[in-house]
């Protein structure tokens, strides 16, 4: 009950409690364009998202399962039209890129890659196309950074 407890109040506050929030968030953003693509988020895409997150956390397991939870509230905020919509989403990653250079070392396209292995390429094909857009938009934002 007490992590359960804690957890809810990291995700109220996570902009003043979370060390480098900034940084969670952005990565957050990236994993929430490729799981929002198709609408919604199958147990594929959670098990991906979940093994993404302990790869970039690895040695915290806290601040996996919390950007575990900002993807999901990503997500939600997209799917319930509550102030955040994919256009601005999109916006909003290259918006933080180009003010913050250190953001593009955190575009991991092998990474992202993971979690198009999710879609199934001949019955979803529209949302395989979404996603290799998305991909090819962040790998460009991301080369525009080394320029």
């Amino acid at each position: 009950m007490f992590k359960t407890f804690k957890r809810n109040v990291m995700k109220m506050f996570r902009e003043l409690l979370v060390y480098h929030n900034s940084s969670l968030e952005f990565r957050a953003k990236l994993l929430t364009l490729m799981i929002t693509s198709d609408s919604e988020i199958n147990e594929c895409e959670k098990q991906k998202l979940k093994e993404i997150a302990h790869t970039i956390y690895d040695d915290d397991q806290e601040r996996a399962e919390l950007l575990i939870d900002t993807v999901y509230e990503f997500h939600t905020k997209i799917m319930t039209n509550n102030g955040l919509d994919f256009e601005h989403l999109i916006a909003q990653v290259s918006k933080e890129v180009k003010e913050v250079k250190r953001f593009c070392e955190k575009i991991d396209i092998g990474l992202l890659m993971q979690l198009h292995e999710c879609i199934d390429e001949e019955e979803e094909a529209d949302e395989a196309l979404f996603q290799i857009r998305i991909v090819e938009f962040l790998q460009n934002l991301k080369e525009e950074c080394r320029v």
